[in-house]
């Protein structure tokens, strides 16, 4: 990660320089919102006997990747009908469990649940959604509530067919939440973006989020990104066709993006769930089944479908499905959802490679640490990449239990959370 995007990465989370290098893992995808870790000494390889430092059992399944602030973990969880919010230590042991709401939704068999949004923390407090729409604030030495409220509230009714999984994002005293959905009825769109303080859950602005987009296209279960440089930041959005940028301060739509669901070939299945991932002067944009991969320029204007001056490149098809896109040193990883993995240049969009790491469903994003990627499938294993342009495999563990959630990394951990257990990687 060069300088500047390292930089970029302290202000989202709004902490000091000297904080962040600590390696704290504060929400989903990590500190730079992209998965990617400055964390070294990591295992490629363990089994049940080598390098678990321990594991403990859960109360039930979720999607939620576990969040990490020094020696606090937090996740979100199900147990029946609770949905609720735990704190670990990061030596194993169970600190406190916060009921936040009731009312678990399970979706598609085993596709998913109620808890499948990620917390993010700061480190004195902790947030926590779920897809019936709560949003709490916890303390996060003791989870004493600090405030909750139900954006339905504020929001109207959420009309998705699998509930509000969209993770929200925490930037300085801001917590920024997409909310983008339908019934098909032009005149019950409700699809908006919400800023909040995060200290007290008063709304900053609240903006609408029109498109033509209809039928399932209209849910999107993506999460929002801040993209930040220099010279621009925005609050990128993903979802009902469109990539859209709204300014962090006012919620006034920057530009979007669209074609992502070309209208010559409508699919009105085509809903996001892969989010877009930036680096310093490019957005990756992926989109669903087998469709296309943008990556664009961030400093722009208007709707800037039609201008080709707007992309660095295009790819046409061979998007993710769910897994979000990886970038790291120049290099852009796609983890599609049957688990080839693809490896292209970032400025270009060249093809370097694309290969099959292990047979199955991926839902859980890439991540990159130690000169490694990690990638995991849904059966519960990972596989190992040495990260480059040449695929090299370098080990394939298997966990044995169900993997929907993205592995976090902190101060020399890899944290994996199965259905069953939450476990702490590392060289022993």
């Amino acid at each position: 990660m060069n300088r500047s995007l390292w930089l970029a990465s302290c202000v989202l989370i709004g902490l000091p320089s000297e904080r962040a290098l600590a390696e704290n893992w504060p929400q989903w995808r990590g500190p730079g919102g992209d998965g990617v870790s400055r964390e070294t000494g990591l295992p490629a390889e363990w089994s049940s006997d080598k390098n678990v430092i321990w594991k403990l059992d859960l109360p039930g399944p979720a999607g939620s990747t576990p969040v990490i602030w020094d020696d606090h973990i937090f996740l979100t969880s199900i147990d029946g009908d609770d949905l609720l919010l735990i704190a670990v230590s990061t030596s194993g042991k169970l600190l406190w469990k916060q009921v936040v709401t009731q009312g678990n939704k399970n979706v598609r068999s085993d596709e998913g649940n109620s808890a499948s949004a990620s917390p993010c923390t700061d480190g004195r407090h902790v947030w926590a959604f779920f897809a019936n729409g709560v949003l709490g604030c916890y303390a996060a030495g003791d989870g004493r509530e600090v405030w909750k409220l139900n954006v339905q509230d504020r929001c109207g009714p959420l009309r998705i067919q699998f509930g509000m999984t969209s993770t929200p994002v925490l930037d300085g005293d801001s917590l920024y939440l997409q909310l983008i959905h339908g019934d098909g009825n032009p005149s019950t769109r409700e699809a908006r973006i919400v800023a909040l303080d995060k200290a007290t859950g008063k709304e900053l602005w609240q903006t609408e989020r029109p498109s033509p987009a209809h039928s399932e296209c209209e849910h999107s279960y993506a999460s929002p990104i801040v993209y930040r440089d220099r010279t621009f930041s925005a609050l990128l959005t993903h979802g009902a066709d469109y990539l859209v940028a709204y300014g962090l301060q006012d919620g006034k739509e920057l530009w979007r993006c669209g074609n992502l669901n070309p209208a010559g070939s409508y699919n009105p299945t085509l809903r996001f769930v892969a989010s877009p991932v930036a680096a310093e002067g490019k957005i990756v944009i992926p989109s669903a089944k087998n469709g296309p991969v943008f990556c664009l320029k961030p400093d722009l204007a208007g709707d800037i479908t039609d201008q080709e001056s707007a992309y660095l490149w295009k790819r046409e098809a061979g998007t993710p499905d769910v897994p979000s896109p990886l970038i790291h040193e120049g290099l852009v990883y796609l983890c599609r959802e049957n688990g080839n993995l693809v490896c292209l240049d970032a400025q270009t969009g060249k093809e370097h490679y694309e290969k099959r790491t292990f047979p199955d469903r991926y839902r859980a994003s890439p991540v990159y640490a130690d000169g490694k990627i990690y990638v995991t499938g849904r059966k519960g294993v990972i596989t190992v990449l040495k990260a480059g342009k040449e695929y090299e495999q370098l080990a394939q563990n298997e966990m044995k239990e169900e993997i929907s959630a993205s592995p976090a990394i902190s101060n020399g951990r890899i944290y994996l959370r199965t259905f069953q257990r939450l476990y702490a990687i590392g060289a022993r």
